[in-house]
């Protein structure tokens, strides 16, 4: 055989390992996130809808949320993305915060801002 149509071969079927593995890999994580789809769960929508998880009807894939006191949306089960747990809430705010630091901030060179106020 052809040293190529090894490499080739070998190729293909590394391939074919890695798809199956995400697929295994992706499979898994659905069955977690179905795991954690209860009502009562604070859960975000693909396009961006946060709101507490009341209700699923598994035969019409219909959910109802809770967006806000009183409020409640009714959507495909296919659009509710992940659950939202409290820990990672803690850990945006957190970047947020971080993020206002004034080091990342282009600043003015000092130099030149001098060259300025002495001119006028």
């Amino acid at each position: 055989m052809d040293p190529l149509t090894i490499v080739m071969l070998a190729v293909l079927a590394l391939l074919i390992f890695f798809m199956i593995r995400n697929s295994r890999k992706r499979r898994a994580d659905m069955a977690e996130l179905q795991d954690k789809m209860v009502p009562g769960a604070e859960v975000m929508t693909n396009f961006g809808l946060f709101g507490t998880l009341l209700e699923i009807d598994e035969e019409s894939n219909i959910a109802v949320l809770e967006t806000g006191p009183g409020s409640t949306v009714r959507v495909h089960r296919q659009t509710l993305a992940r659950v939202v747990e409290d820990d990672v809430l803690e850990e945006e705010e957190a970047d947020e915060v971080d993020g206002d630091d004034s080091t990342d901030a282009p600043r003015l060179n000092e130099s030149s801002a001098d060259a300025k106020k002495s001119d006028d």
